[in-house]
């Protein structure tokens, strides 16, 4: 049976230009063992496993004429060693330079005509460090039970577990008549169906978008929200085929603190955190910041789809961030009074589109969020946000030691920057993809996310928080003081600090509102997806600690 690309997914081909390469990513750090780790060895690791993920060893192929959506088919060449490749920093390799190398490489385009992915070892960083970045296109890993090549090669023991043994042979490819006559036979048998699936994908992709819109909850209220087109500022500029990366790393622990001591969701508190960082990082660009200026996000949250239902759902909000706000606390608050308001009355877009996938799959929820971030963006909203949960419990490669994970969220046309967040084993790692010109400070977007962390978490007594464990990383900056003073720099296990500085904060004393939102809690994150098995004794979440992205 033919292996026919679904609609959604040919939508991102179609999608695809020079200035919005539709593949998502992630870069991972890693410790290297005492035995080292080299490209051969990652080499063994992935022809070891990539008999779990087939669809790696696949390529798209068209139908002639376009008459039907195009197939998966072998790729009878394959060649790992293709796709798996190797690059170094000049020792001992700063963070900066690794941020310099991934924008480089996440700005060049999958080729077509091979199966839609690489992966990227990074050798020389400092401190005996090595990191892998992964580049997958969306139309392999969007969907209910897609799984990353990067998920694979991770186990909970520093032992790597050996798969069965499975011999490939590479099914022979269709000629272009068998192609034709496949589609022939598929529109005679079922004609309206197959017209359909065409029209989804070669015809305006805003088709596609707003037949998941209809079917999504709540389409009077979200439509009351799309009305408003989101405020013009500099996070809307015409983008180009360069890229810029940024890295943030901070403690999940200080997100539970601030969670308890506020209400809400951890959620809420990313948001706020990323409020704050944008009215500061607004305010070193000299742009006009009023007690009305807001940001309106696109943000992935896992919600329940029914009591019957034990599994997670996505549904995608449209959030008005209060970048004008001065008070961080006040912040929080609206923020999670408006997700409360949301999530009730049903202001949801594109619910049905986007799936909640267990375990650790980064690249595919990233990909699940940017799926609705493309002909609607300019005129919905101004920047993607998303906040994926991860493990809380240490995973290795091939013995190595996973130090943090950068999400590499893509661009939508006329936004100058993604933001990703991925939660691990204490961890909270952003990832900032940009634009090379419209986002030349990328870095000082980077700080201004650890200073905003910092101006919330000095609202929480000190005898309220939670005394540092050994998990997750150092903040990788300290709060601003001066714009022209640079921040002291703390080494950290996954990131080196970002070089710029954020301007001076004045600090007032944040009042409290009212009434507090209630607060919600969520679900922890679950055990490892994609060939692991669990860990033996895994250690039992904090009664408190709501899973990040998690409602």
């Amino acid at each position: 049976m033919v292996d026919r690309l679904s609609p959604l997914d040919v939508s991102f081909l179609y999608l695809e230009e020079p200035t919005t390469p539709m593949h998502v990513g992630g870069v991972v750090v890693f410790q290297a063992p005492e035995q080292g780790f080299d490209h051969g060895r990652l080499l063994g690791l992935i022809q070891d496993r990539i008999a779990l993920v087939p669809r790696y060893r696949q390529k798209v192929r068209w139908v002639p004429g376009r008459i039907a959506n195009p197939v998966w088919v072998d790729d009878e060449e394959f060649d790992v060693a293709y796709h798996v490749r190797r690059s170094a920093l000049p020792r001992p390799g700063s963070d900066a330079q690794l941020r310099d190398l991934v924008g480089r490489i996440m700005s060049r385009p999958l080729d077509r005509n091979r199966p839609l992915w690489e992966m990227y070892l990074v050798e020389g960083l400092s401190g005996g460090r090595f990191a892998l970045l992964t580049k997958t296109h969306h139309a392999m890993v969007d969907g209910a039970g897609a799984v990353d090549i990067g998920q694979v090669i991770l186990d909970v023991e520093p032992d790597p577990q050996r798969a069965a043994a499975v011999r490939w042979t590479p099914r022979k490819e269709p000629s272009d008549i068998d192609l034709v006559a496949g589609a022939v036979s598929e529109i005679v048998r079922s004609p309206a169906a197959a017209i359909d699936a065409v029209r989804s994908g070669a015809v305006d992709v805003r088709e596609t978008t707003e037949r998941v819109l209809r079917r999504a909850a709540g389409l009077a209220s979200a439509a009351l929200t799309i009305a408003r087109p989101p405020s013009s500022n500099p996070l809307n500029a015409p983008i180009g085929e360069a890229r810029r990366f940024g890295m943030s790393a901070m403690r999940l622990d200080d997100f539970k603190a601030i969670r308890r001591h506020h209400g809400g969701t951890i959620n809420d508190v990313v948001l706020a955190i990323v409020s704050g960082a944008l009215r500061e990082w607004m305010m070193t660009r000299g742009e006009s910041v009023s007690s009305r200026s807001q940001v309106r996000a696109l943000v992935p949250v896992s919600v329940r789809a029914g009591e019957e239902s034990s599994g997670n759902h996505i549904a995608a909000f449209l959030v008005d961030l209060p970048v004008g706000e001065p008070q961080p606390v006040v912040r929080l608050h609206r923020i999670s009074y408006e997700m409360e308001q949301l999530k009730s009355t049903g202001q949801m877009v594109g619910a049905q589109a986007l799936v909640g996938i267990a375990g650790f799959a980064p690249p595919t929820l990233h990909a699940a969020a940017a799926r609705t971030a493309n002909d609607w963006s300019r005129r919905m909203f101004n920047l993607v946000v998303t906040n994926v949960p991860g493990p809380q419990f240490p995973l290795y490669a091939g013995g190595a030691l996973m130090l943090g994970a950068y999400p590499v969220v893509p661009l939508a046309k006329g936004q100058a920057v993604s933001i990703g967040l991925t939660s691990y084993d204490g961890g909270m790692y952003f990832g900032l993809n940009a634009d090379r010109d419209a986002m030349t400070d990328v870095d000082v977007l980077a700080e201004c996310l650890v200073s905003s962390l910092h101006e919330l978490l000095d609202t929480v007594p000190k005898n309220k928080r939670k005394a540092p464990t050994s998990r997750g990383p150092e903040p990788t900056t300290a709060p601003a003081t001066k714009r022209a003073t640079p921040r002291p720099k703390k080494a950290a296990p996954a990131a080196e600090p970002a070089s710029t500085t954020a301007p001076k904060k004045q600090k007032v004393a944040a009042p409290e509102p009212a009434v507090k939102p209630a607060q919600v809690s969520s679900a922890p994150s679950r055990s490892l997806a994609g060939g692991s098995r669990p860990p033996k004794k895994p250690a039992p979440p904090e009664p408190d600690a709501g899973a990040p992205g998690q409602a």
